[in-house]
Parts: structure tokens; sequence; C-alpha cells
């Protein structure tokens, strides 16, 4: 008792929060050991525990980033950040032209010992900064196109572009985050609805020309034919992916309401990411619907306590980006879920805190640590309404 007590002295901030984090974490741990056994057998002599140490490890080292952040005061990421922007578009640059292939794109970088880095993980933390910081230095004269608009939405539009031909959805969806912020922000309703329609416009245009000429649109964006086949057998059937997503269905449907409990998953060793894109069906079947309705209820809890903090610190640089970062990670999960369960075409987005992965459960993990700074702050002055307007 007196050891929990002492570590509840050393965490700051959000205790539910907190709490969210070590439920999704213990969930990715017993899932990720589950569906990797395909994994184990083809690629390490059948060493089932290889992949739940690697996994393991990752998570502790997230622990570590989220506990290191939520100790630093949350306006200096802002300065951290401004150097990191700079750093990240030529990285996105970089990886277009020598990334290694991943899923038929080149969205990572290669590192040493065999390791890798997707350099979208580190553009979408740096552009919520950005626009967190830039939405509070422009508020006076937010409704403006030129001294507002403008610096705010060029370098949504350049991130969200290099980022477009590897992962479209990732683009999409920090699109529509960067279009929350600015909503949130007070940003001219005329200027983000216009943005919307020439989102919509050009998404149209890439379907039509790589339909019309099959052969030229794929040598510039490699993925567009992806696209369009995903949305194509979303609703007619008969493609790889729609093989993936029948294979959820399955899953789905054998855990009932309370599965079939960890370990039992018959589909992990027929669904072609089922520690990754599909990880969500793997719950659900062992641990039933009831496992599913918690996670998506977690992540619920998550946004929620996000805007109370938001309530807290209205229209101030810890407000937009607590906000920001909180809706990109839950849209990226409601996203995954939708996807298992078949309301969505596959998007290859993997579920926050749970699946597989490397610097994405990092970048995450930091993530929620800059959320648990805020709330940290508002603890340290609950007096204070106010607090932190710099960036």
């Amino acid at each position: 008792m007196k050891g929990l007590q002492n570590i509840s002295k050393k965490i700051k901030g959000d205790k539910v929060i907190w709490l969210v984090v070590i439920i999704l974490s213990t969930f990715s741990i017993l899932a990720v050991y589950s569906s990797t056994g395909t994994l184990a057998y083809k690629y390490q002599g059948g060493n089932t525990e290889y992949y739940m140490l690697k996994h393991l490890i990752i998570i502790l080292l997230g622990f570590l980033l989220m506990y290191i952040a939520h100790l630093v005061k949350y306006t200096y990421f802002s300065r951290i950040f401004q150097v990191a922007l700079w750093v990240a578009v030529p990285l996105l640059l970089l990886t277009l032209v020598a990334g290694v292939n991943l899923n038929e794109a080149k969205r990572v970088l290669p590192l040493p010992f065999g390791l890798t880095f997707q350099t979208s993980d580190l553009a979408k933390l740096t552009l919520i900064m950005y626009l967190a910081r830039m939405l509070t230095k422009r508020q006076e004269v937010i409704k403006d196109f030129k001294t507002a608009f403008i610096p705010i939405i060029i370098p949504v539009l350049i991130v969200c572009f290099l980022i477009l031909p590897a992962n479209f959805s990732t683009a999409a969806i920090l699109f529509a985050t960067s279009l929350v912020l600015m909503f949130m922000g007070r940003v001219s309703l005329k200027h983000i609805f216009s943005m919307v329609g020439l989102g919509v416009a050009m998404i149209v245009i890439l379907l039509v020309v790589t339909k019309a000429n099959p052969d030229l649109l794929p040598r510039v964006f490699p993925r567009a034919e992806t696209w369009l086949n995903r949305l194509e057998s979303f609703t007619d059937g008969g493609s790889e992916d729609n093989y993936q997503v029948e294979q959820a269905k399955i899953a789905i449907a054998g855990g009932g309401l309370f599965g079939k409990l960890p370990g039992n998953s018959e589909q992990r060793n027929f669904l072609p990411h089922p520690y990754s894109d599909f990880i969500y069906a793997i719950i659900i079947e062992e641990y039933g619907l009831l496992g599913g309705i918690l996670i998506i209820v977690l992540y619920l809890i998550l946004l929620f306590r996000a805007v109370k903090i938001v309530a807290k610190v209205p229209r101030n640089f810890g407000a937009f980006l607590t906000i920001g970062v909180a809706f990109s990670l839950v849209f990226q999960a409601m996203i995954n879920m939708g996807v298992a369960v078949s309301l969505l075409p596959v998007t290859g987005q993997t579920l926050p805190f749970i699946s597989m992965g490397g610097t994405s459960i990092w970048f995450t993990s930091i993530s929620i640590g800059i959320i648990l700074s805020v709330s940290k702050e508002i603890e340290n002055n609950p007096e204070n309404g106010t607090i932190a307007q710099q960036a």
C-alpha cells in the first residue's frame, strides 16, 4: 500500500489518464503475445516469447518517455518542436526518396540494429505543436486570411502532401485533426470549409485520374491504385483486403459475449496482420464483446479527460495542444476499430497503445506525456484558469 502511495506521489497529472494507459498497455502485451505465433514460427524458430519480450521492452521505454515528458513544463515543448518541424519536413522528403518499403510504400527510414523510424509519427506531433502555437499567438487576428489563415494552413498542406503518397489514411487523419484544431481556435468557418472542399476535390481528382489513366498517376502516387481498389473492394468484395475483413468478421463472431479467453484465438493464424491493423478483432475473439466495448470506453474516457483539461484552460497553448493530441489518437483508434468491424474500408492504421510497433508507441507515449504535463500544471495552479498563455 505504501508502495502505491509512493508511486502516486512521483507521477503527476491526471491519474485517470495514467490508469487508462496502463490498462491499454496490458491489453497490448497480452494481445501481441497471442497474435504473433505465426511470426514466431516463421522468423524465430517457434520462439513465441521473442515478440512479446520485444514488445514489452518497447512498452516500458514508452512509459519512460511518457514519464519524462510529463515532468517537463508543457510550454517548453513549443520551443523544442519549433526546431523539430524543420527536421520533420526534410525527413519526410528523404523517406519518399530513400525510405524502406513497408506494405508496398516507402514509409520508414532504416536505423542501426535493424530498427526503422516512421517519419510520419514525428511529423504528426510536430504539426499539432505548430498549430497549437500559431493558434495561440494569432488569436487577435485569427479571422484574417493573410496574417492568420495562410501561415497556419501552409505547413498543414506541406506535411499532409508529403505523407500522402505513402499513407493516405495518416494524411487524412492529420488533415482532419488540423481542421478540428482550427475550428476550436476560432479560424473563420469560411476558410475551414474552403479547405474541406479543396481536400474532397483533390481526392476525387486523384480517383478519377487513376481510373481513367491506370498507368499515369501511380508513377507519382504509387498507392493511388491501392486506395481506389480498397474503396471498390469495400463495396463489392473479392480482394485481399476483403479477405482480411472476412477473417476479422469470423474472429469477432467467434468471440461471442465473453470470448475464447486469452491465447485461444483461431483467426490469428489466418489474418495477415493480427498484431497490428486487425488486433482489435483478435481482442474481441479472445475477450468477447465485453472486452471490445471496454477498449472503446477506455479511448472515450481518454478523450473525455482531455476535454475536461481544455475546459479549464480555454483557447491557450495547453488547450489546443491537449485536444489536438487526444483527438488524433482517439480518431485513429476509432478508424482502426471501424475497419476491424467492417464499418470502414481497410486503411492500415494501427490501434494506438495496443498494436505492435516501435516509433508509433514511443511518439504516442510522448503525446500522452504532454497531455499529462498540461494537467499537471492545472493541478499546480487550481485557481488560475489562464495558465501559461505563452507558447
